[in-house]
């Protein structure tokens, strides 16, 4: 079984600042990363990643934290 780039399937992993990266999909992702829900091979991984990730600031820098819920109509 060869082990390139080419015949690896990779899925796209995220953390909580909203950052991008691949891994390999047959392996759970690293300590405070999740799957984001799209798999393929390296460079189908990376496109999406282009096509999603406008913004490439941390979500903390963005000022993502969405605001409290007051109840108000």
């Amino acid at each position: 079984m060869s082990d390139t780039a080419a015949d690896t399937a990779y899925r796209v992993v995220v953390n909580h600042e909203e950052q991008y990266s691949i891994w390999n999909a047959h392996r759970e992702p690293p300590a405070g990363w999740r799957a984001q829900g799209f798999t393929g091979d390296r460079q189908q991984c990376l496109d999406h990643i282009a096509t999603v990730w406008t913004d490439m600031r941390p979500l903390s820098v963005r000022g993502g934290q969405r605001p409290a819920q007051t109840g108000a109509r």
